[in-house]
């Protein structure tokens, strides 16, 4: 979800993201749970497999529950955006000049399989935005051509087009680059 207040741009999670993740990891960790509760019971020929599968289960999804809990707090503020020639990405904990861009990707923690915004700077620096997930693929590419992509410097408005596909975007998303006008 975008809002735009003033000159700030603020991301944050949509409540179909929130239902999702919230069905993901506690509804299948209560799945487990159910599984555990009726495999102890043994009235069926299946109470072995129920409780295998439960036992088995239980700790992956207790896992990635736990690492999605902190992005399950209602209007939780992902990151804030600055646009303008001296415009600024505003996370949690760190701030980077838009100007200052070298490459922005989305990339999947192999540890606990939430998505990353990973920001690399042109001084060597890498900002990691944690998303929860809450943020999906073509929103993600939309924000960064909209709102970052204009005031990038030219070498990563490159290495950005090559990275996004702006036709899967107007067809799935309807989103159509504005171009800058020339005056």
């Amino acid at each position: 979800m975008i809002q735009n207040k003033g000159d700030t741009v603020i991301i944050k999670g949509s409540k179909f993201m929130y239902v999702w993740i919230f069905l993901a990891t506690v509804g299948f960790l209560l799945a487990c749970i159910f599984l555990i509760i009726h495999g102890l019971k043994f009235n069926s020929k299946y109470s072995f497999l129920y409780l295998g599968g439960g036992i088995v289960l239980t700790p992956f999804y207790l896992y990635l529950t736990i690492w999605s809990l902190p992005g399950l707090m209602p209007g939780r503020v992902l990151f804030r955006i600055f646009p303008g020639e001296k415009g600024t990405v505003n996370a949690k904990k760190d701030m980077v000049s838009i100007s200052n861009i070298r490459s922005i990707n989305l990339v999947r923690n192999p540890l606990n399989l939430i998505n990353d915004i990973v920001i690399d700077t042109f001084n060597d620096k890498k900002i990691k935005i944690r998303t929860y997930n809450l943020l999906g693929d073509l929103d993600y590419e939309m924000i960064v051509d909209q709102y970052i992509y204009p005031y990038m410097t030219e070498n990563a408005k490159e290495v950005w087009d090559r990275k996004v596909d702006l036709e899967r975007l107007r067809k799935v998303a309807r989103y159509e680059r504005k171009e800058p006008k020339i005056e």
